[in-house]
C-alpha cells in the first residue's frame, strides 16, 4: 500500500503570487492549497501521526480522532486512508459541505456537534465530545492539534525555511491565527534567522485568540472561541483583527482576477493590505501565507444566497478596495 509520508507528502510549495496588480501593493502569496489535501493542514498532520506512531501511540487498532473545521480533517483523512487507520473528524455545522464529503469520501467518518458550548462555543462542544470518546474507549487516539507541538513544530521544519529561501531579504510576514501552529513555527524559526522579520498575525474579529470579545463567526479556519495553548504572543510583534465583511470582499476581489482562494486567505490579505497601506514603507519585502484554495467554499463565501442571508444584500456592494489604493 503507497504510504504518505513527509518525503513524499510535501512537493514544496514554490508557487507565490505577486498581489500588486490587483491591490496596487507588493505582496507575495504564499500558495499552500497545492498538495494532495488542498491545504497547509497536511504539514501538521503528517508531523503529528507520524510523531505518534514513533512514540508508539498508534497502533493497527488506533481510531484517530481529532477536532476539525475542516481541513485538518481532511488531511487526517487521506493520511489514515494512505496509512490504513480508521478516522473519526468532530466538526460543527459551519464546516464546509465539501470539505465533509471529501473526508467521508476517503473513507473517514464525520460527526457534526449542532450545541453551542455557552463558554467555549462550537469548539468547546466539539473538544468535549472528543474527550468524552476517548474515555469511553481507548481505541481513540486524539492528536490534539490546539496543544501538540507537533502542530508549530511541523511548519518550524518546513514553512518558515520555505520562505527563507524564496526571501532572503524578508522584511515581514503575515501569518493567518487559528490553533497558531502554522504562526508560532514560522516565528520560532525567523526569531533564530540571520536578519530580523516582523511577524505579523491576522485574526478574525470576534475571535478570543488575542483576548478580543467573542462575537459570531460564520468562515471557519481562522479565529478561536478557546484561546489556543500552543500560543506565546512574545513571538508576535503585532496582531490585526479582520471583520467578515473584509473578508469576504477580499475573497471576491481575488476572484474577480482569477485567484480563487478560501476565507483563512481572504482574511490575511485583508489584514496584510491594510496594514501595507498604513506603513507605507517602500522597497518592503512582505509575504503572507494562503492556507488553501477556494473550491472547499463555493456553497459559502462564493454563493449568492448564503452570504445574503448573513450578511445582508449590500455585502458585495462597497468595493472600499478592501485595503490599499495603487497611488
Amino acid at each position: 500500500m503507497p504510504v504518505i509520508s513527509a518525503p513524499h507528502a510535501f512537493n514544496e510549495s514554490r508557487l507565490y503570487v505577486d498581489l500588486r496588480s490587483i491591490f496596487g501593493r507588493s505582496l507575495y502569496l504564499k500558495c499552500e492549497g497545492f498538495n494532495f489535501a488542498g491545504s497547509i493542514k497536511l504539514k501538521a498532520a503528517v508531523e503529528m501521526v507520524e510523531t505518534a506512531e514513533r512514540h508508539g501511540v498508534l497502533t493497527r487498532d488506533s481510531i484517530l480522532v481529532e477536532s476539525s473545521s475542516g481541513n485538518l480533517g481532511v488531511a487526517l483523512s487521506m493520511i489514515a486512508a494512505s496509512k490504513g487507520y480508521r478516522f473519526l473528524c468532530v466538526t460543527d455545522s459551519r464546516c464546509n459541505l465539501s470539505a465533509r464529503l471529501l473526508m467521508e469520501a476517503l473513507g473517514s467518518e464525520v460527526h457534526i456537534i449542532a450545541d453551542v458550548d455557552p463558554n467555549g462555543g462550537f469548539l468547546g462542544a466539539r473538544i468535549d465530545y472528543v474527550r468524552a470518546l476517548c474515555a469511553s474507549d481507548d481505541r481513540y487516539v486524539w492528536l490534539s492539534q490546539y496543544t501538540n507541538p507537533g502542530n508549530w513544530r511541523a511548519h518550524y521544519r518546513r514553512t518558515g525555511p520555505e520562505i527563507a529561501r524564496q526571501f532572503p531579504r524578508l522584511d515581514v510576514l503575515f501569518i493567518g491565527a487559528g490553533t497558531t501552529g502554522t504562526l508560532m513555527g514560522c516565528a520560532r524559526y525567523f526569531r533564530e534567522w540571520h536578519r530580523p522579520v516582523r511577524i505579523v498575525a491576522v485574526d478574525s474579529a470576534g475571535s478570543v485568540t488575542f483576548g478580543g470579545k467573542p462575537s459570531r463567526r460564520m468562515i471557519p479556519g481562522l479565529g478561536m472561541s478557546i484561546r489556543p495553548p500552543l500560543l506565546d504572543e512574545s513571538y508576535v510583534d503585532e496582531v490585526i483583527q479582520v471583520e467578515e465583511a473584509d473578508t469576504i470582499r477580499a475573497c471576491h476581489r481575488l476572484a474577480r482576477r482569477g485567484f480563487l482562494f478560501g476565507g483563512s486567505t481572504g482574511t490575511v490579505v485583508s489584514g496584510a493590505m491594510d496594514w501595507l497601506r498604513r506603513h507605507r514603507t517602500p522597497g518592503l519585502t512582505a509575504v503572507a501565507i494562503a492556507p488553501d484554495l477556494g473550491e472547499r467554499y463555493l456553497d459559502t463565501i462564493y454563493q449568492s444566497a448564503w452570504l445574503q442571508d448573513l450578511y445582508g444584500d449590500r455585502i458585495l456592494d462597497s468595493e472600499e478596495e478592501v485595503t490599499a489604493d495603487s497611488r
